[in-house]
């Protein structure tokens, strides 16, 4: 039982490191790969990332080349060699690429986003889909925004050239943020409604201009503003063919783009895309005799191409791999000496870069170096990432064969992409190192700038590594170009357990942090819940008391209303006759609801409403009592007040009472 359990950790621990370096997440299919190779880890990394020598060997060298590091406060020490192990019979195919470091824990990784901003004449569309997602689900989300049908519609602007609908974006190893324009050819746009505001709306227009270089006989597809002119269109040409602009022949421009300041739109070249071509201008005494160079040249290309296919191969040619020259005095430089910003630098860069060693290489993030530290650093625990800098010079030695075997291997792409946010740097022209040293100095020091600049160009290519850390960005290791595949991994993965470690602390502290801020918050609720609460009782309070004030007024008012008509008709009544008038005099005794008695003599000619007014004078207004007789009853209050007290009969005496009415 021991032996098995043995066996099953040994198991975990192949397949671990096996996903890890082949990129591999499904581990059905990570399992079928290793069972098919008896468990064999490196027999099955090969089989999964063939190379011409085989990415791996079956043990590493006893000793790894020596380089630099820089500790917490941007102080050079000697980097730590990898922790072994004694090799044992039954993980030996385990520690032989993949070494697990006990403390190492894997990490189930999210689901990557890619934005994509996508133009497409005057609108801009904000797309983000997974990693896993398709080109043609990019489309199907374009068709619901533009309302372009999916059949006309073609997406343009791919860093890896012509792609399908079912190309998976994993494949093209995009960076997070990324900017595509979508072409209808079959589609005619909408004309302006003015000449004007047509030419206005052109300048802010992007042209693709498809470029065929006769002599390379390669094609450039450039995106340029119609407020570009003819003139700056030649000179970036310059930079990518090394044809100056005086030397240049073009085919294609319409026939009134004689001057060379005209911008595209003035003059006159198709929307969206217009073909030109381009090559090499020559005198009439030498075309025969460049034209046969020419040939030979082509001659020998056939003749020796199968003895140095492997050296075109890995980007290396004839008059480097025999030391008779360097790169620079054959190909367009890496990245332009004065960039405007380093966003249109590194795009320079990538593209170069694809043209020398092919689309597998790391994803380049394109963008400033404070930019990159925002988008490993600065989001969430779980989402930061590790740093590596790459750092280029076409004047060593080590270069091409540094990016084309070690840089580009599948192997070292993949990871990259999964673990790390690569940003690059040309240093070969002195501008572009001075405006490095600077960078560096900013974000890390004059110790790590002053350490880069001791490099000698024969130590170039340089990998930096680099952590980001609460205080400040520590660079962890310093790769030079003199190591191979297996070495490079093993130091990427040695930092990645380091950065691993800070990881889990880091989310362990923004998870206390958060569930604290969370308390606070919960608390902060209903602390202001509570006041609410007592604001609105007050309030509530305020408004009875307001309501009771209210009311009595009114009450106090209707009171003296009340009593100044009593007054007022108790003054207006006449004069109580006397008992031995010589008139009829009638005597009436009221009875009030309290059950007391009202008594008063009155003239038989005297009207009811005299009578009416009486009763109200002593505080019984007819309009909420009635006045009744006993025998037969009778509501007085319902005759004609005009009535008189005669015609009423109530004559010569009477008993009334009086009641509330309903």
């Amino acid at each position: 039982m021991a032996s098995d359990s043995g066996s099953n950790m040994d198991r975990e621990m192949i397949l671990a490191d096996f996903q890890a370096c082949t990129g591999i997440d499904n581990i059905a299919e990570a399992i079928a790969l290793l069972e098919l190779n008896n468990w064999d880890l490196v027999a099955a990394i090969n089989g999964v990332i063939p190379q011409e020598n085989g990415i791996l060997q079956s043990n590493f060298p006893n000793e790894t080349s020596q380089s630099s590091a820089f500790g917490p406060n941007n102080q050079p020490v000697a980097a730590v060699p990898p922790s072994s192990s004694p090799p044992s019979s039954s993980s030996s195919s385990s520690s032989a690429f993949c070494p697990v470091v006990p403390s190492r824990q894997i990490v189930e990784r999210q689901p990557r986003m890619l934005n994509f901003r996508v133009e497409y004449r005057d609108r801009n569309v904000e797309v983000v889909v997974e990693e896993s997602s398709s080109v043609g689900e990019i489309k199907q989300i374009l068709e619901t925004e533009l309302q372009v049908p999916v059949s006309k519609m073609q997406l343009k602007g791919w860093k890896t050239g012509e792609v399908s609908d079912s190309t998976v974006l994993r494949s093209l190893h995009l960076p997070k943020n990324n900017s595509l324009y979508v072409l209808t050819p079959d589609i005619v746009p909408t004309a302006s409604t003015s000449q004007t505001s047509a030419q206005q709306e052109s300048l802010n227009q992007n042209f693709l201009l498809v470029i065929s270089h006769r002599e390379a006989q390669r094609d450039y597809s450039l995106n340029f503003p119609g407020s570009k002119t003819i003139q700056e269109v030649k000179r970036n040409i310059y930079d990518l063919t090394n044809i100056p602009v005086r030397h240049q022949q073009w085919e294609g421009w319409p026939t009134i783009a004689t001057d060379d300041s005209l911008t595209l739109v003035a003059a006159g070249i198709s929307y969206p895309c217009h073909h030109l071509t381009v090559c090499r201008r020559s005198s009439p005494a030498n075309t025969r005799e460049q034209s046969e160079e020419c040939t030979d040249v082509h001659m020998v290309s056939d003749s020796e191409g199968d003895d140095f296919e492997d050296a075109s191969e890995f980007g290396v040619d004839e008059v480097e791999m025999f030391g008779m020259g360097t790169s620079g005095s054959r190909k367009s430089p890496m990245m332009p000496e004065n960039a405007e910003n380093e966003g249109d630098a590194l795009l320079h860069f990538t593209a170069e870069f694809s043209t020398r060693y092919g689309d597998c290489h790391p994803v380049f993030f394109i963008g400033s170096l404070e930019a990159a530290f925002q988008e490993a650093f600065y989001g969430k625990a779980r989402d930061r990432k590790l740093l590596a800098i790459y750092l280029h010079n076409d004047e060593s030695v080590l270069t091409n064969v540094f990016c084309s075997q070690m840089l580009c291997a599948e192997s070292i792409v993949s990871y990259l992409s999964q673990n790390f946010i690569t940003w690059a740097w040309d240093v070969t022209k002195e501008a572009n190192r001075a405006r490095l040293l600077t960078m560096c100095t900013r974000h890390f020091g004059s110790v790590v700038a002053q350490t880069i600049r001791t490099y000698k160009t024969d130590q170039f290519p340089l990998f930096l590594i680099v952590m980001g850390k609460r205080a400040s960005n520590e660079v962890l290791n310093v790769i030079q170009g003199n190591t191979t595949v297996d070495e490079l991994m093993m130091r990427l993965m040695g930092a990645m357990d380091i950065f691993t470690a800070q990881q889990q602390e880091d989310i362990r502290d923004e998870d206390e942090r958060e569930a604290r801020e969370m308390v606070k918050r919960e608390q902060d609720e209903a602390y202001r819940l509570s006041l609410e609460a007592d604001r609105k009782k007050r309030e509530a309070q305020e408004r009875e008391e307001a309501e009771q004030v209210r009311l009595e007024q009114i009450r106090k008012e209707q009171e003296e209303e009340r009593e100044a008509i009593r007054l007022s008709l108790e003054q207006a009544l006449p004069p109580e006759p006397e008992e031995d008038s010589s008139e009829p005099i009638s005597k009436l005794r009221i009875r009030t609801p309290s059950g007391e008695f009202l008594e008063r003599r009155f003239l038989g000619s005297c009207k009811l409403q005299v009578l009416f007014d009486f009763v109200a004078s002593k505080g019984y207004p007819w309009e909420e009592f009635k006045l009744l007789t006993t025998f037969p009853r009778r509501n007085v209050t319902q005759l004609d007040p005009l009535w008189t007290l005669l015609e009423a009969k109530l004559f010569p005496q009477e008993t009334l009472f009086l009641e509330a009415k309903e």
